[in-house]
């Protein structure tokens, strides 16, 4: 110890406590570089060898095993600060400044506080006064030197890896289903129920073309699926459970699956609060080595699979692209482009006679600067014309289609039943394992017998579980695919349009084979027809013109001859009157309803109908006040007379209100009108009469 080390070393110094910081990188260097460790508990004794009683020399050792690239996750070093910040501290040992920083703005943080504090720092090299500018000056470049050599080791380990990476040697986690063997190259795994679930992974995507579907399809066939725990005591160890989506897309994004060796698809970064954030790089960045080990689908049908995922995706940039196919009567939903703008047209529903219709529209523009939509289209019969179209194209290739669908259903239930039978398999080595354990152990010794054979209990009973569900479903298949059935498929080649217009056969199979026939469609609506301009797969093009479909209103509008008929009945008939015989005629109102008296007069009133009333004045008919003073009797007379005949009436509405004809010129006398009616009031009392008294008898 030299003079000049002691003189730092004052008594305001030595009435303070010494620090002693230990810190190792990482655990295996806390377990494995002991030697280091003990050095830096040595330096107790450099803290007594300068004066400071052991009782005041306090060991902070609680960073052992953590990095010092930050300070957010070091309590120790923390803890430190702030005893130093506190003025309690009168030296820090450390081994070197490599153990108490490698952070430039941790480092030179402590040396400011250090420095208000008149705190000393000791290494290996002597004792420093952070307030002195040249102490100050040799320790900040000590700490520069510090972050420098990490920054060199992470260097040189880094250019190690990303050497091994672009061979295709690097040894990285591998998804479940490749394993490394002895010589540490990647291969399939052995497990050949691991293999099949896998590949009936891949198959299934590629029949529904949705990672939603792939998931449904394995929670309704009752299968699982493997994954390998990353953490924990059983690390690595293979488990089965239910395919949840996020799995499903990750398998798909994953082209360790094709083959494939890529390094370097996420950069991570740390974050101010300790946390690390991931970032996803583009391809151009990866290192990729195709074809560098077995695999479970080809590159091609990997790209295949990212291209169908994007198309499924709701939206992709600032065009919606094609979404999967939903449940929704839309059938050309995903596939219609904007005549106009080249946008993808998205799909609204609406109710229509208790019937839903699709309506494609361009909104895209007016959604983002608040105009109104650059078009829309109604779509049920733009669906039906694009429908028929495919019935005429698909009609003479039905036949081959049909054997292609029968012979891909049947694998598909061998395929799934295949699945079942290994997870039966498991399950009785599982159980058979458990049943030799049991057999292997003393029998006297209780603690372990007892504990092997609840285990066995449980594999047999997982077992008989396995089996019935096995079962089950064996026996659910045979009867979805019977006999029956099989020819039913094969009719559906000399019958294919009536199958298709079958409104129990779901809409989501219709566009699934409208999309394997049609790349899109265009619109263009114009005043009174819609373009389609439809191409399909190959390139072959072929263009439809349609009518303008009907508006709302349109479509409930009354037909011309209905109008027509109203118009023609008002001469003779009342409301009543003239909706029964529209009625008898089987004719209906534009809203399809069956006529009432309430509809008729709607329609005479809406399109201008002379009224009954007013066609009767016309025609010179008397009102009933009119006909009393010319006849010279009081009106209820006149409506006597009507109904005796003496005079013709006709009805003007369904209240049995009449206007009269004009008597001519010889009207009937009063005293003739009233002997009429006296003489058939007479009978009609003498007839009332008559059948009471046979009543009676």
């Amino acid at each position: 110890m030299t003079a000049t080390m002691h003189e730092k070393v004052q008594v305001q110094h030595l009435q303070r406590n010494a620090y002693v910081y230990i810190r190792q990188s990482t655990l295996r260097q806390v377990l494995e570089n002991t030697e280091s460790t003990i050095r830096q508990y040595d330096l107790r004794q450099r803290a007594v060898a300068l004066g400071w009683p052991v009782e005041r020399i306090m060991i902070i050792d609680s960073d052992l095993g953590q990095s010092a690239a930050a300070a957010v996750d070091r309590q120790g070093f923390q803890k430190l600060v702030t005893e130093v910040s506190l003025g309690k501290a009168g030296i820090v040992l450390g081994l070197e400044v490599s153990r108490l920083a490698r952070n430039s703005t941790d480092w030179h943080r402590l040396l400011e506080i250090c420095a208000l504090t008149d705190t000393l720092i000791l290494d290996e090299d002597g004792i420093y006064d952070p307030s002195h500018f040249n102490d100050r000056l040799l320790l900040g470049l000590k700490g520069t030197m510090s972050e420098a050599e990490l920054h060199v080791i992470r260097a040189r380990l880094q250019g190690g890896i990303l050497n091994k990476a672009r061979r295709g040697e690097l040894q990285c986690p591998l998804p479940v289903g490749l394993v490394y063997n002895s010589e540490g190259r990647p291969i399939l795994d052995p497990d050949k129920q691991v293999q099949e679930s896998i590949r009936f992974f891949f198959d299934t995507f590629r029949r529904t073309g949705s990672a939603c579907a792939v998931t449904k399809a394995f929670r309704q066939k009752k299968l699982l699926f493997p994954r390998r725990l990353k953490l924990g005591a059983n690390k690595g160890e293979l488990v089965w459970a239910e395919l949840a989506h996020s799995r499903a897309l990750y398998v798909l994004h994953n082209p360790r699956y094709a083959g494939a060796f890529v390094y370097g698809r996420n950069r991570t970064r740390p974050k101010a609060d300790g946390s690390t954030s991931y970032t996803k790089l583009p391809r151009e960045q990866w290192t990729l080595l195709k074809d560098i080990h077995p695999g479970y689908i080809s590159w091609a049908q990997y790209e295949e699979n990212l291209q169908r995922l994007r198309q499924n995706a709701c939206a992709n940039g600032q065009d919606r692209r094609k979404s999967p196919p939903r449940e929704g009567p839309a059938l050309l939903q995903g596939l219609v482009i904007c005549g106009i703008c080249g946008s993808r047209m998205t799909v609204r529903y609406h109710t229509r006679r208790a019937k839903i219709v699709p309506e494609y529209v361009c909104q895209r523009d007016g959604v983002e600067h608040i105009v109104s939509v650059c078009q829309h289209v109604f779509g049920e019969h733009i669906d039906q014309a694009v429908g028929q179209l495919l019935i005429d194209t698909v009609t003479p290739l039905a036949l081959e289609v049909t054997l292609t669908v029968q012979q891909e259903i049947q694998a598909r239930l061998d395929e799934v039943d295949h699945l079942r039978k290994k997870q039966v398999e498991r399950a009785r080595y599982e159980a058979d394992l458990a049943q030799r354990r049991y057999l292997y152990v003393d029998p006297a010794n209780r603690l372990v017998a007892d504990s092997l054979e609840a285990e066995w209990n449980n594999k047999l009973r997982a077992l008989n579980t396995a089996q019935q569900q096995y079962e089950e479903q064996r026996q659910n298949d045979r009867v979805s695919l019977d006999e029956q059935q099989r020819a039913s498929i094969a009719a559906l080649a000399h019958d294919f349009p009536r199958i298709w217009q079958n409104p129990k056969i779901p809409d989501r199979e219709r566009k699934r084979l409208m999309r394997l026939l049609l790349e899109d469609v265009t619109l263009i609506r114009n005043n009174d027809e819609i373009t389609a301009h439809i191409r399909f797969k190959g390139g072959i093009t072929q263009m439809l013109t349609l009518p303008r479909p009907l508006n709302s209103w349109e479509a409930r509008k009354t037909p011309p001859e209905v109008v027509t008929e109203v118009d023609r009945l008002l001469d003779h008939h009342t409301y009543q009157q003239i909706a029964s015989i529209l009625n008898e005629r089987g004719l209906r109102s534009g809203e399809g309803k069956s006529f009432s008296v309430r509809i008729v007069a709607r329609i005479q009133k809406r399109y201008g109908l002379m009224p009954r009333y007013d066609r009767l004045r016309k025609a010179g008919m008397l009102t009933v006040k009119e006909m009393a003073a010319l006849l010279g009797i009081t009106p209820q007379w006149v409506k006597i007379w009507n109904r005796h005949g003496l005079i013709c009436g006709h009805a003007c509405n369904d209240k049995h209100d009449c206007l009269y004809e004009h008597p001519g010129d010889t009207p009937p006398r009063k005293a003739q009108g009233v002997k009429l009616s006296q003489r058939r009031l007479a009978t009609e009392v003498l007839s009332q009469r008559t059948q009471e008294v046979q009543c009676e008898a």
